[in-house]
C-alpha cells in the first residue's frame, strides 16, 4: 500500500491543478474560443458589475465587471437588443463558459479581450 500513495497523491493534485486551471479565464485568444451565435432578449446588471444578456432559451452570458469597463445597459440595450450576435466564450477543460471575450454584430465589435 505505501508504494501506491505517492502515486496516488500525485494523480489527486494533477487532477486539482486541471480542474482549476480550467475554471480560470486568463487572456483568451480567438483560437481558445468557440463561436456562438445567440439572439438577445434582455440584458441585465449582474453580481461585481458584470454585464448579463440573455438569450432566446434559458442561456445566459456575460462580461465580467462590464459596467467598470466603460459600458452601459443603455447604449448596448440600443446596439444588441432582439438582434442576432456573435459570441466568442472560452473554452474549458469540460465544455464552454459563459464569459464573453468577444461580442460583435456582423463586423462591428461591440467589446472585446483579445489583444
Amino acid at each position: 500500500m505505501k508504494r501506491k500513495t505517492p502515486f496516488l497523491i500525485f494523480a489527486f493534485c494533477l487532477s486539482l491543478f486541471l480542474m482549476f486551471k480550467s475554471c480560470v479565464i486568463n487572456n483568451s485568444q480567438p483560437e481558445d474560443c468557440e463561436v456562438v451565435e445567440v439572439t438577445i432578449k434582455k440584458i441585465t446588471e449582474g453580481s461585481s458589475y458584470d454585464i448579463v444578456f440573455h438569450d432566446t432559451g434559458t442561456d445566459y452570458y456575460y462580461i465580467n465587471r462590464g459596467l467598470e469597463q466603460e459600458l452601459n445597459l443603455e447604449t448596448l440595450n440600443a446596439k444588441v437588443l432582439n438582434k442576432t450576435v456573435t459570441l466568442h466564450l472560452p473554452k474549458l477543460l469540460f465544455g464552454t463558459s459563459e464569459h464573453i471575450a468577444q461580442i460583435a454584430i456582423r463586423d462591428d465589435i461591440i467589446f472585446t479581450e483579445f489583444d
